[in-house]
């Protein structure tokens, strides 16, 4: 360049072309105070006036091409672009103003790739980012080979959009592919290049008007084509020389020197002045030639020539498809008034629909499935009916004993509470499908609410029955005499469910319950969706608190203490009786039921708790197995029982303590009298024997006698028949103090009245008598 400024003549302005070479020229001519026009050069850097002081360009700056791209995008409903441009200062600037205004237009670039010569990486990781709608910048040759990676990364067809600039030569995807050692072939460089869009301004004038140089754009085309022959290019083939698409510009570029010229002449003309007086030094010559440029305006083969104050060429943008190998005009952008020329028509897509500009998430409720809902809560419901009709059984047959001495409020208790757990089966299978979001965090709430408050009531009316009968047999003998209070077993589950209910409402005001979904990995479309451009993302909905993990924890601590308790008190009173709660034995039974099953659900479903139906029939099946089992265990033997005895009536106000029948009462009175009569038998025994002893002694006294016994002393005889006499009254007194304390312990008629051990004969009266009668010994008359 400096040795082109000093050899003569002397230069009044200077011409470039590519922005490369523009740039440097451009920057700096103004230290030789020299006008730059540049006809290839679309770099938006170069509409900088502090550096750039002196340019003009016929080429459009290329950042005319972003509202074009930007208009398309909104047109196509695009929001989510990438961009893959080659490391060009061009380049970098355009996409700096593309990044601008696509902010501007709520528009996403979820990545912007670079590269030097190479580009395979850049593509690469555009695929990674599952890049659909892409933005290519870069020079033609870097375009063949991203266009080559293009169809070795599948990155091409009905679900990708690529924009191109418009510049390039109308063949470029397939010229020079042998010659770059590219590693495709023209037939695939066509493939993959099949319906990608381009942005270009206007490089020829669109109608038949004769321009300032008197030929029409068509006479040029015509002239253009005679010349490129000459120089053995295949002009039919479309094969052009690069640069071809910057003909109309650089002739044109040369008319507006003229122009400006003239006009700068006329004006220096004016002042007495010739244009021959520039030199380097010159400023008032530079500042003509500049205003002369600055207002150039005029028609020619490549459209309207104006300039505007940054030096920039005003002009419309032309869109192009790739259709079967040709570029086809879709239509003309209008930066100025920001809208389509008239006449514009819709590009073709590959699949019959514009491409989408992500794979689109089909969101799918992992819902329960439908006919396990229903098997369950008709299940549910079955139970429902059951345990309503065994509280309408409870009542009516109230006063019988069986149903008394088992206390049916608190069964009715239990059997409100199972019918809340069924209910809560219900519950637990409403999710997405048939709940809206909008009440979902109040069904939320329900569910917590009916399980909880049911489960306590149902087990809190078994527990209270084992905890009653275990203080019974802890207590001394005359205080568990005393007949149980039912108010007692009442309180007991009033004051489970009273815990529940405020512990409840604290967690509800403090933290309630609300929707949370989770996500899970995204799944591929089934076969008969496997060409449309989507992917399943299934989520499932939670019922869940900002501080779900800590109110799980209270709560599962509070109920499992109460059934590991219960299980210990069931064990502990596995083997008593009680009178006034008969079914003990069977409440103690149903405890290990309900304590093993829950034991072992809840540790399983915080295990399955992302699958749905998994996690769902488990709770209900542990739910419907526990509440039936002990539905069944408490009163199927009460249905036999009472189905046995027919129409009877309990009457309780003529039993002894107000838990006996009659019948009892009457054998009670029998064995009474047996008793009396077996008493008055055993005294006449006694008599009978008491003379019987007397009269051995007397004889075996007379036998010594007889035996021939020396007594010297009459005193001794006297003596010795005084101690016989009187060892015979001790004997007798003694065998008296004997027999009456062996009466006192073989005849004993003890009633328990609280609890008692299995009887093993029917001498025990009702469910609290027990008779004994034993006789150690007996003598008769024939024994003597």
């Amino acid at each position: 360049m400096y040795d082109l400024l000093y050899k003569e003549p002397v230069k009044l302005m200077l011409l470039a072309g590519c922005s490369t070479v523009c740039t440097t020229v451009a920057e700096a001519a103004k230290m030789w105070n020299l006008v730059v026009l540049c006809y290839g050069a679309s770099s938006p850097a170069l509409s900088n006036r502090n550096r750039f002081q002196t340019l003009f360009r016929t080429h459009p700056n290329a950042i005319v091409h972003n509202p074009t791209r930007i208009k398309l995008m909104k047109m196509y409903r695009w929001r989510r672009i990438a961009i893959l441009q080659q490391a060009e200062e061009v380049f970098i600037t355009t996409v700096e103003n593309l990044e601008e205004k696509c902010k501007q237009a709520n528009i996403e670039i979820v990545t912007r790739q670079s590269f030097l010569t190479d580009p395979s990486e850049a593509v690469r990781n555009l695929q990674r980012q599952d890049a659909r709608i892409i933005v290519g910048l870069f020079y033609v040759v870097a375009a063949r080979r991203v266009l080559c990676e293009i169809y070795t990364r599948n990155l091409y067809g009905k679900k990708y959009v690529w924009f191109f600039i418009g510049w390039y030569e109308n063949n470029w995807f397939e010229a020079n592919v042998e010659n770059e050692n590219l590693n495709c072939t023209k037939e695939q460089m066509r493939i993959a290049a099949e319906g990608h869009l381009t942005t270009e301004a206007i490089m020829w004038n669109q109608d038949n008007r004769k321009t300032r140089s008197g030929m029409t754009s068509e006479d040029f085309r015509c002239r253009l084509h005679e010349k490129l022959k000459e120089k053995d290019f295949n002009i039919e083939n479309k094969e052009y020389p690069e640069g071809y698409q910057e003909a109309p510009l650089a002739y044109d570029a040369i008319w507006a020197v003229a122009l400006a010229f003239n006009k700068t002449i006329t004006k220096l003309n004016e002042a007495g002045k010739k244009l021959d007086d520039f030199t380097y030094d010159n400023v008032e010559i530079k500042n003509a030639l500049y205003d002369a440029m600055n207002a150039t305006e005029f028609l020619g083969v490549s459209g309207d020539v104006a300039f505007s104050e940054l030096g920039d060429r005003i002009a419309l943008t032309q869109i192009e498809q790739m259709q079967d190998g040709k570029y086809i005009t879709l239509g003309y952008y209008d930066t100025v008034h920001d809208q389509l020329q008239p006449g514009f028509i819709d590009a073709t897509w590959i699949g019959g629909k514009p491409p989408q500009d992500e794979t689109y998430l089909k969101r799918e409720l992992r819902a329960v499935s439908l006919s396990l809902f229903i098997a369950m809560s008709t299940i549910a419901a079955v139970g429902i009916v059951w345990a309503s009709l065994l509280i309408v059984f409870n009542y009516i047959y109230r006063e019988r004993k069986i149903i008394q001495l088992s206390h049916p409020v608190t069964n009715t208790l239990m059997l409100i509470g199972i019918c809340f757990c069924f209910a809560s089966i219900f519950l637990n299978g409403l999710d997405g499908q048939f709940v809206p979001e909008s009440v979902f965090s109040i069904m939320c709430t329900f569910r917590k609410w009916i399980l909880s408050i049911g489960f306590t009531m149902a087990y809190g009316a078994m527990f209270s029955k084992v905890w009653r009968v275990h203080r019974l047999t802890t207590k001394h003998k005359s205080e568990a005499k005393h007949k149980i209070q039912p108010w007692k077993l009442y309180l007991l589950v009033a004051s489970l469910v009273g815990m529940d209910i405020i512990y409840l409402t604290i967690w509800t005001l403090v933290d309630p319950m609300a929707r949370v979904v989770e996500e899970f990995e995204k799944e591929p479309p089934s076969l008969e969706d496997k060409d449309e451009d989507f992917k399943i993302l299934p989520y499932l909905e939670h019922c869940e608190s900002a501080n779900n993990p800590i109110w799980l924890g209270i709560t599962y601590s509070f109920k499992g203490l109460l059934l590991i308790f219960g299980l210990f008190l069931a064990y502990e009173t596995r083997s008593l009786k009680v009178r006034h709660i008969n079914d003990s034995r069977l409440v103690a039974m149903s405890i290990y039921n309900v304590a093993v099953l829950c034991l072992i659900t809840t540790p399983v479903t915080i295990v399955i708790y992302s699958q749905q139906d998994a996690s769902f029939a488990f709770v209900s099946l542990a739910i419907i197995f526990s509440a039936m089992i002990t539905m069944g265990l408490v009163f199927i033997p009460k249905i036999i029982e009472v189905v046995r005895e027919g129409n009877e009536k309990s009457d309780r106000s003529s039993a002894p303590d107000g838990g006996t029948t009659k019948e009892e009462e009457e054998r009670y009175h029998k064995l009474l009298s047996e008793n009396d009569q077996l008493k008055k038998i055993l005294e006449q025994k006694e008599e009978r024997l008491k003379t019987l002893r007397i009269k051995l002694e007397e004889k075996n006294s007379i036998r010594r006698l007889e035996a021939g016994e020396d007594i010297e002393h009459p005193s001794e005889l006297e003596s010795h028949t005084h101690r016989q006499s009187r060892r015979k009254s001790s004997s007798v007194t003694g065998n008296r103090g004997e027999t009456g304390s062996r009466n006192n312990n073989m005849e004993q008629i003890e009633v328990l009245e609280t609890y008692y051990m299995e009887p093993n004969s029917d001498s025990a009266i009702g469910q609290g008598l027990s008779i004994q009668t034993t006789t150690d010994y007996e003598l008769s008359e024939s024994y003597l």
